[in-house]
């Protein structure tokens, strides 16, 4: 009896995709929900698993072929039938256990695939439970992936740079006495070489690049092994058009082979091409303004010194500057309601709470978890929440509900040593206050010249909907709450 294997649903509105790559051929013996076949849209590829173990009888789409929704692309036979006579030797002993699938964990809300970035297991090794086999990464956060269980890692089914859905399968854990299979990694990738990489574009691809009378080496690819997708062709098409209106935009002049050779290509991550794609359509869609002023710290360093050990003993937390800023924004934000909105088509949506956004720098990039009603909280508790959130940032185990909805964000770039910068807005939100490096510098106080620790702020504004007094009334009443601390108490 043998199995059918289908053409996968490829997404709302696509119907039909093209096969792009066969990873087995007739006769080939198959486990189940290894990688059969690859196909492509227009806009994504979609590797085909296959349904059941058995042995490879027949291909019905060859590559190049296109195919609609459904469609039969090969059928597999039970067992090592006389179609696997002349195949690869018979498969290993099984494992001296039951075997355990590693699944996709949960990945969190409205998030519904994930790039496999690094095994730290190989093929062969004996893992124990709950030790760490991977990582996974999806647009905002990386999610570790434990052992379910002891035993052997007997197969890999998704490499490094795969792309899994939230509920698929990514290894087989043997028993204790398990026999590694010989594998079925992926083709070792070719050496690179000055013109660019060794592997086979889909067919549908070449087909397109010869039809517009272009190279391989002018079309960035983004399958497997840097394969070049026809999605890949049509984006390079569009390119130069889209381009041509901005000299910024373009495209990357020729190198020379030496220096060719000593460059390195890598692909950006999610996370990072996320950042990218957020950053520039806040740019594009905000009318966005930055506005600056500088506040004189000697108060708020003042009581911080004199009360941190005291508030570090009684709250367990370190007393910062961060719990500072963000009682004096939320204190400023009630008094210009307008930087905490947001516009919703022709409407302004006034939020009558502050989730305050903090943004941090990690390995992987620039995230914003929320402090939801930071206007509620106490310094103690602000403190906590803020050193709880930065801890998780940096081990990559923030959720995504912890970076949505925020209401504002606070960026400070002083940690760093930035002096001054106009910060970007995280829409949708209308505004985000930049925090720099806290600086002595020479200021007159009362006909004197006093040495004095001075910060610039700069707060950057969606001028849609804050208006520039708005703007500059929102910056002095954050420097009126930090250069006297008291009026936060007052609520003055």
């Amino acid at each position: 009896m043998s199995v059918e294997v289908r053409v996968p649903t490829l997404g709302e509105s696509v119907t039909e995709a093209t096969v792009a790559t066969w990873f087995k051929k007739p006769g080939d013996t198959v486990a189940v929900d290894e990688m059969l076949c690859e196909l492509e849209t227009d806009k994504v590829t979609v590797e085909v698993p296959s349904p059941a173990a058995g042995t490879l009888a027949e291909i019905v789409a060859a590559e190049g072929s296109t195919v609609g929704v459904d469609a039969l692309l090969a059928s597999i036979g039970e067992g090592s039938g006389a179609a696997a006579a002349d195949a690869a030797p018979a498969a290993p002993a099984e494992s001296g256990g039951e075997s355990v699938d590693v699944m996709v964990p949960t990945l969190g809300e409205s998030v519904t695939e994930a790039t496999v970035s690094t095994w730290f297991k190989k093929i062969g090794d004996t893992v124990v439970q709950d030790e760490m086999l991977c990582e996974l990464e999806t647009d905002k956060v990386s999610v570790e992936v434990p052992a379910p269980a002891a035993g052997v890692l007997t197969e890999i089914l998704a490499p490094e740079g795969a792309t899994v859905e939230a509920s698929a399968k990514l290894a087989v854990l043997g028993g204790a006495g398990a026999v590694a299979a010989p594998s079925e990694p992926a083709p070792a990738p070719a050496a690179p070489t000055a013109q660019g990489k060794d592997v086979e574009d889909a067919p549908s691809a070449k087909k397109l690049m010869a039809e517009n009378n272009l190279a391989s080496g002018d079309v960035q690819g983004t399958g497997r092994d840097g394969r070049v997708m026809k999605g890949d062709v049509l984006a390079a098409l569009a390119a130069p058009k889209a381009a041509a209106p901005a000299p910024s935009a373009a495209p990357r002049a020729p190198v020379a082979a030496e220096d060719a050779a000593r460059e390195e290509r890598v692909k950006m991550t999610k996370l990072r091409q996320t950042i990218a794609k957020r950053l520039k359509d806040s740019q594009n869609t905000a009318a966005m303004l930055t506005t600056y002023n500088e506040v004189d710290m000697t108060e708020t360093m003042a009581l911080r010194k004199e009360y941190k050990d005291l508030f570090e003993k009684k709250h367990g937390v370190r007393l910062g500057f961060m719990s500072f800023f963000t009682k004096a924004c939320c204190h400023a934000l009630k008094e210009v309601p307008e930087v905490n909105a947001e516009i919703d088509g022709t409407d302004i949506v006034y939020k009558n709470f502050v989730h305050m956004g903090i943004a941090a720098g990690t390995p992987q990039g620039l995230v914003v978890p929320v402090i939801r009603d930071a206007d509620r909280m106490s310094f103690a508790e602000i403190e906590a929440a803020i050193a709880e959130k930065g801890r998780r940032a940096r081990d990559g185990k923030l959720s995504m509900a912890e970076m949505q909805g925020g209401t504002f964000t606070i960026s400070n770039g002083g940690v760093y040593g930035s002096l001054m910068s106009s910060p970007i807005l995280n829409p949708p939100q209308s505004g985000i206050l930049g925090m720099h490096k806290i600086q002595d510098r020479p200021m007159v106080i009362n006909g004197e010249i006093k040495i004095r620790p001075m910060m610039y702020l700069a707060l950057s504004y969606d001028h849609r909907i804050v208006d520039g007094k708005g703007a500059v009334t929102f910056l002095v009443r954050v420097k009126e709450a930090l250069e006297d601390p008291r009026r936060l108490l007052m609520d003055l």
